[in-house]
């Protein structure tokens, strides 16, 4: 069986707990002995496919959400029996596979990004649609993270070789910016380009919003 994803327990976890999603649509739950790990066979199994991710709420200690390549993003809560822990499911989040989610640690929001190189943004209180949807790599999407402190950016990677930073707090009304023909999104802050396969981004407290538009005008 092979471990697709792994994650630890969020911050607001104390027991050490983690869980792993595979290649045939298992997510088990790790517990975590004297000596070794009690591994649960008792699976959450509601995906129809390979796991892609799992990410523990940072908010809510017996919460956690997975995407699949089923197309989905699922929110489950441990509390519950194993077949009736999956809470919400949002079904063809995206064209094809989701690989990478990420929760907001101030907001009621998930980032998504899927082998259609789209990325979107869910609010968990109305999940019939995505609250706000990016185009702009040309790759598929191998990782998204919100800033730790600010809750409007987040950051994400592609396999076009190129790392973007995005600000959801600029009207989408906004006029997009021309650059070389190509229209831009206005909340597209920073481009970054010139690394090679790159597998994941992580927002440091210091990568502030300030750092602008990297673009002419």
């Amino acid at each position: 069986m092979w471990r697709k994803d792994t994650v630890w327990t969020g911050p607001v976890q104390e027991k050490g707990y983690l869980l792993t999603g595979d290649c045939t649509r298992h997510i088990h739950m790790w517990t975590p002995r004297e000596s070794d790990w009690l591994v649960s066979q008792q699976t959450f199994s509601s995906h129809n496919d390979s796991v892609e991710d799992i990410q523990w709420s940072p908010n809510e200690e017996h919460v956690f959400a997975s995407c699949s390549v089923d197309k989905s993003i699922r929110i489950w809560d441990d509390r519950a029996a194993t077949h009736q822990a999956c809470m919400i499911t949002v079904p063809d989040a995206h064209s094809s596979d989701v690989n990478v989610i990420n929760w907001n640690r101030m907001e009621p929001f998930i980032v998504s990004g899927g082998d259609d190189g789209v990325i979107k943004v869910w609010d968990l209180r109305k999940l019939d649609t995505y609250a706000a949807l990016f185009k702009h790599h040309t790759g598929p999407i191998t990782s998204v993270e919100w800033h730790p402190t600010d809750s409007s950016v987040f950051g994400a990677s592609g396999e076009d070789n190129q790392v973007s930073l995005w600000d959801l707090g600029v009207e989408s009304a906004a006029e997009p910016l021309l650059i070389n023909d190509t229209e831009v999104p206005p909340q597209l802050l920073f481009i970054h380009q010139g690394q090679e396969e790159i597998k994941g981004v992580t927002l440091a407290p210091t990568c502030a919003r300030s750092i602008g538009n990297n673009f002419p005008r």
